[in-house]
């Protein structure tokens, strides 16, 4: 479906979902759904013979059965209906979000590629890549992103542990930022505590990671916010 959305809708769809280029989709979507790495490209090419566009597609090859089903079911879809549908495919809790936004007015300022890559797609390239790093040869992965613990991943082996958080990054510099429970268990657990960083979706994804960040090459600066909070209260 993802496949068949960029073909359809093209350089207006890339910017729905607030991307640069289709190359920055790729990879970013391609983690987010934890696809293999071509292949939501061939199945844009795949599409690409039905629909207006500079490419030429497969011509030569011809429609798969479950691409036909799928061209069959989705084509007809508005431009709005599609766009939601993927969002839905591609954004952990969307309905939920969805139904939220419906009661208390949010700002959703940063786009779906933004979102997707210091999240979702960031994460999955760990989960598919950790195993060939030397210092995570062997470790067995927990997933704690639902726990909110201060950290996305423990990896044990025996009795060795780390506590892995995980960043992301569209180009190959920018900000990063850590919440004050992801400073304080840093400074607890100093090398058990990793700080995985995600960098370069935009053209292609490479990974840099610190042991004990916060006595790393990294400087980080402590930004504080003042936020008034309203409460309402009433006697029984």
């Amino acid at each position: 479906m993802i496949g068949l959305y960029l073909s359809k809708f093209d350089d207006k769809g890339l910017q729905a979902l607030g991307f640069e280029g289709m190359y920055q989709a790729f990879n970013v979507l391609r983690y987010a759904v934890a696809s293999k790495p071509a292949s939501i490209k061939n199945y844009r090419d795949e599409f690409d013979p039905y629909f207006p566009n500079k490419r030429k597609g497969w011509y030569q090859r011809g429609l798969r059965e479950h691409c036909k089903k799928i061209l069959d079911e989705f084509s007809e879809l508005s431009f709005d209906g599609f766009t939601d549908l993927i969002e839905s495919i591609i954004l952990k809790d969307y309905e939920f979000e969805k139904f939220i936004s419906k009661i208390e007015k949010k700002d959703y300022s940063e786009t779906i590629a933004k979102r997707l890559a210091t999240g979702e797609a960031a994460e999955e390239y760990f989960k598919a890549n950790y195993n060939l790093i030397n210092d995570f040869t062997n470790y067995e992965l927990k997933d704690t992103t639902k726990l909110a613990c201060g950290f996305d991943f423990k990896l044990t082996l025996n009795s060795s542990y780390y506590c892995v958080e995980v960043k992301g990054l569209n180009t190959l510099n920018g900000n990063i930022l850590m919440t004050e429970k992801e400073f304080s268990v840093a400074q607890n657990l100093k090398q058990k505590y990793c700080l995985f960083v995600v960098t370069n979706f935009v053209e292609k994804p490479v990974h840099q990671y610190y042991f004990d960040p916060l006595d790393s090459r990294l400087e980080f600066k402590k930004i504080g916010r003042q936020v008034t909070q309203v409460n309402y209260s009433t006697v029984l």
